[in-house]
């Protein structure tokens, strides 16, 4: 009777702490350098997030290198006290295949805290490509088996994973050309060297708008409202059933963190989607917000769990991994 009195008073002092918080800084950490789209999210959604939790400052480190995993992996270990967070896109449900050694378990080391956003991805081409619309660009690729190419940012990079998809899914093989990041990779194609590229509405929108690249079609199910996006078909429609790719962010706790805490989170997370400043300067990144069930921990973490079955098979047929 002693032991169970001495931890139920145990529980209620956690309890009672855990009610205050957070009553410190909390870090947001984002697995790739400053300045990059992911960056730009956690920066928004932090300052959006701040009056939700009660003023408190929240600081974002850039934990970078190894596709995001090491930042993951920080977090993973971190302590569970609610005051580490990550901040990751779509590489949490490929890295499980991409890399042969993980130091993190993405379905088991971590709490899921909810979706954040997506982001729509474009299929482009050189500026001297001969097609002007998917239905010529499939004819082009028809003709030109074995010769075209393909630019990416480099392994894991979402332009890199959508040209994965693209490919097993037309059952063309390309000639990939990574590059070390998008900015190189884009320069190249505007000059001619390489010939298409899949990538983010936020890398992309400027050069379609400029005249600079032929855009084809968007990889998500249905057509976007940019202006300078809204005439283009979707793959889906333009005969490549189901195929729907986007970048998504979400947030993350390390495994343990109490209920109390996540909850206090999530709930601060769908406040700050709701901003009306933090809207604004996701439209203006070409980004969707997630209004849907995916707010939710368990459906972030079901959503997570399909993505991984959804990549794995086309990154092992692809047999591009990292060590």
């Amino acid at each position: 009777m002693k032991r169970l009195l001495i931890a139920s008073v145990a529980t209620l002092v956690a309890s009672a702490a855990w009610a205050q918080y957070p009553e410190k800084p909390v870090t947001i950490v984002v697995p790739f350098s400053a300045g990059g789209p992911t960056d730009k999210v956690a920066r928004d959604l932090a300052e959006a997030m701040r009056k939700p939790l009660g003023g408190q400052t929240i600081i974002i480190e850039n934990v970078g290198g190894a596709g995001g995993t090491l930042g993951a992996t920080k977090v993973a270990r971190a302590a569970n006290d609610g005051y580490t967070l990550l901040l990751h896109h779509i590489g949490m449900s490929t890295s499980p295949a991409l890399y042969r050694t993980l130091q993190y378990k993405t379905l088991e080391d971590f709490e899921y805290l909810g979706m954040v956003n997506e982001v729509p991805m474009t299929l482009i081409g050189k500026p001297t490509l001969p097609a002007n619309n998917y239905a010529e660009l499939t004819k082009w690729m028809e003709a030109n088996k074995g010769k075209i190419n393909l630019a990416n940012a480099g392994l894991g990079a979402a332009s890199h994973l959508c040209g994965l998809l693209f490919q097993s899914t037309i059952k063309i093989d390309m000639q990939t050309v990574p590059y070390k990041g998008t900015a190189p990779a884009m320069t190249d194609l505007l000059g001619g060297q390489v010939d298409l590229m899949c990538d983010q509405t936020t890398n992309t929108t400027g050069q379609i708008e400029g005249g600079k690249v032929k855009a084809f079609a968007v990889t998500t199910s249905k057509r976007l409202t940019t202006p300078a996006l809204k005439n283009l078909p979707t793959l889906d429609e333009s005969g490549l059933k189901g195929f729907n790719v986007s970048v998504w962010h979400g947030m993350y706790a390390p495994k343990g963190t109490p209920k109390a805490v996540t909850d206090k989170i999530n709930a601060a997370l769908r406040t700050a989607l709701k901003d009306p400043e933090f809207i604004k300067r996701q439209e203006a990144l070409g980004a969707v917000i997630v209004t849907d069930a995916r707010l939710d921990g368990a459906e972030h973490k079901k959503f997570v769990e399909a993505e991984i079955n959804k990549w794995s098979p086309v990154i092992k047929a692809a047999g591009q991994y990292a060590d």
